[in-house]
């Protein structure tokens, strides 16, 4: 009875709440928080007021329309530029150690009369590829993973949610989405878990469909590699260094710009709604507490998508070891399937061997590149590359890359199919098949059209033959 009473009124009330239902809900926000304001000024009372406002103060700067992004840009950049320069150097002793191990491995081999094929599998196939995914990994995870959790730990994320809500919501999309984003930096499964603080189920797809989008901690390692051949490279030893970090720093911003057109775009055609509204309440800066940083990043973070990485090379570089050194006719087998994806790689900037060794990855981003190593050389063995020149030099002078060819690998690498993990976590987060393809197909297709247009455009303009 008291249904059937009530349902014409709120009938009404729909009717007139809806054209500025998203008005309506921030006026009620606002509401809620002058009168808690009120009750809080008549019943707490403060015996010094300076750290709170210090907090005020520092939230004026950061958060400001005028020098919030300007920080925001700075921090990124600062944060990339520690990982790049500091990565090197241990990066370099700990290829030298690893392969020094690989050559007694080696030695052991021989003085036990060992089969070629068992040598060239184990050592040449399944341990040059931990070798060098720990040799490339480790060293910027043990350095960006704590800077991450510092970040967080100080209360700087929160502001960077606050400063690029109006972009999500102007996307359609949520202003929670940013803090999801900023995990995805980490790695994509846990942005993907993150998306749960979503209480919107459209937005919550939307912000799960496109977390990919930013570069996880298993793609930055192929980046900065990249970026220091290609781009910093090109300018002094002085200004590499500065010059790696702007790029990378660009690529990341590149990839928060096509996180918001594709949101964007979801939110007016498959997946369309009316962004809510929602309260971020700031939490006052603290000191981190940095033994705890330590740990948590180095045991949550580091070492577990080191573990996953490591398990998921072994068997990938014994695989590609096999296809390296399984030959038809005079071809190895490797070959002729890059073969069959070289028209459409050329197409894209690439060749078929780059869009193999993605192909390849998908178990795992961190891979891509020590595949791609290990199907250029010759022999079908990934060789001794204790450096960046050594690197160039095979990508360069032995493959023929321009700065072309590594421009559209870093487009894809951005923008192309989640890792399987990724997959596996979106498929049990929203216990559907079809969104789990949609969230590969999505920035796949986004990456193969941006890297023609983009190696197309560049042909035509005559700036690369």
């Amino acid at each position: 009875m008291a249904q059937k009473t009530l349902a014409p009124l709120l009938e009404e009330a729909q009717k007139f709440t809806s054209p500025r239902q998203s008005q309506f809900r921030d006026s009620i926000v606002t509401s809620i928080y002058r009168t808690a304001e009120q009750i809080a000024g008549d019943v707490v009372s403060h015996t010094s007021t300076s750290r709170r406002d210090f907090d005020r103060q520092i939230d004026n700067i950061i958060t400001s329309p005028v020098w919030g992004f300007p920080i925001m840009f700075g921090v990124l950049a600062v944060v990339f530029w520690i990982t790049i320069a500091g990565a090197n150097i241990p990066s370099g002793l700990l290829a030298t150690g690893l392969f020094w191990i690989e050559a007694r491995l080696t030695d052991l081999f021989m003085v036990l009369n060992a089969p070629d094929w068992l040598h060239g599998f184990l050592v040449l196939g399944v341990y040059r590829s931990l070798a060098w995914v720990i040799a490339v990994m480790l060293p910027p995870m043990a350095i960006f993973f704590p800077l991450f959790t510092l970040l967080e730990d100080l209360g700087y994320l929160p502001r960077v949610a606050f400063n690029l809500d109006r972009f999500f919501k102007k996307a359609g999309a949520h202003g929670k989405q940013a803090l999801t984003m900023s995990m995805g930096f980490g790695c994509n499964a846990a942005g993907i878990i993150a998306c749960r603080i979503i209480e919107s189920p459209r937005e919550r797809l939307i912000a799960t469909l496109t977390n990919n989008f930013v570069p996880c901690n298993g793609r930055f390692p192929t980046l900065i590699a990249l970026v220091s051949i290609f781009i910093a490279g090109s300018v002094s030893l002085s200004l590499s260094s500065a010059v790696a970090t702007m790029a990378v720093a660009g690529l990341v911003v590149f990839g928060i710009a096509v996180t918001l057109s594709i949101s964007w775009l979801l939110s007016k055609t498959i997946l369309r709604g009316k962004p809510s509204s929602f309260t971020l309440e700031l939490p006052p800066y603290r000191k981190p507490l940095v033994g705890q940083v330590l740990i948590r990043s180095v045991l949550d973070r580091t070492l577990f998508v080191l573990s996953r990485a490591v398990i998921i090379a072994a068997p990938a570089g014994g695989l590609i070891w096999i296809l390296a050194n399984t030959t038809i006719g005079s071809a190895t087998l490797l070959s002729i399937i890059a073969g069959w994806m070289d028209p459409l790689a050329r197409l894209m900037g690439l060749d078929g061997f780059i869009l193999l060794a993605f192909i390849l990855g998908l178990p795992a981003n961190e891979i891509v590149l020590p595949i791609l190593i290990m199907s250029y050389v010759c022999g079908g063995a990934m060789t001794e590359l204790s450096s960046l020149a050594d690197l160039r030099h095979l990508l360069v002078d032995q493959h023929g890359w321009t700065w072309l060819t590594a421009l559209c690998t870093m487009t894809f690498s951005l923008c192309h199919w989640p890792c399987g993990t990724t997959l596996f976590t979106i498929q049990r987060e929203q216990h559907s098949w079809r969104w789990t393809l949609l969230a590969a197909l999505i920035p796949t297709a986004v990456g193969v059209i941006v890297c023609i247009l983009i190696n197309n455009l560049v042909r035509a303009a005559g700036l690369i033959v």
